[in-house]
């Protein structure tokens, strides 16, 4: 019988949002083990993510051509495809920012891919300098996100790697 290489078991710290996000980075080294393929490495992060936040929604939008393609996800169904500029994520790519939203109901061209979406951040993920997706985070309650989840999810994007 064959078994899963990488730990079946994720262990989700119960302390603050930073001690969580600690222990979850500490984990992914483990969760990616020898994996080169990169959907299947960003499959598990962002169900990693899911699993220890119980977002709303995460995932990742691959850059192809002028629109982001939706990539990996977790959570209710999603929008498949975004053009530069609009939205959150296709803001967050041309800006070539991060960009946290405490009410999306607020944000002047939001897409409204789940009426459940109250608050978002996006974060570019970067290759060789350039954008190959965003990581997008979306949460039930109004002003989820700050300065930690932007920290530690641009550290998270950063173990995302092209996903042509």
């Amino acid at each position: 019988m064959d078994f899963c290489a990488v730990s079946e078991t994720l262990h989700i710290n119960e302390g603050s949002k930073n001690e969580k996000y600690k222990t979850l980075l500490q984990q992914i080294p483990a969760l990616i083990g020898d994996e080169k393929d990169p959907i299947a490495i960003a499959a598990n992060i962002v169900a990693a993510l899911k699993q220890t936040f119980d977002f709303l929604w995460v995932g990742l939008y691959r850059v192809k051509g002028n629109e982001l393609v939706l990539g990996p996800f977790q959570g209710p169904i999603a929008c498949t495809r975004i053009a530069k500029g609009k939205g959150v994520c296709g803001m967050a790519w041309e800006r070539k920012t991060t960009l946290v939203v405490p009410n999306v109901h607020e944000f002047e061209g939001h897409i409204a891919c789940s009426s459940l979406s109250n608050s978002e951040i996006v974060v570019p993920v970067f290759a060789d300098g350039e954008i190959v997706a965003v990581l997008d985070v979306d949460s039930i309650a109004f002003g989820t996100f700050d300065e930690v989840d932007a920290f530690y999810l641009k550290n998270i994007a950063a173990w995302f790697v092209p996903l042509d």
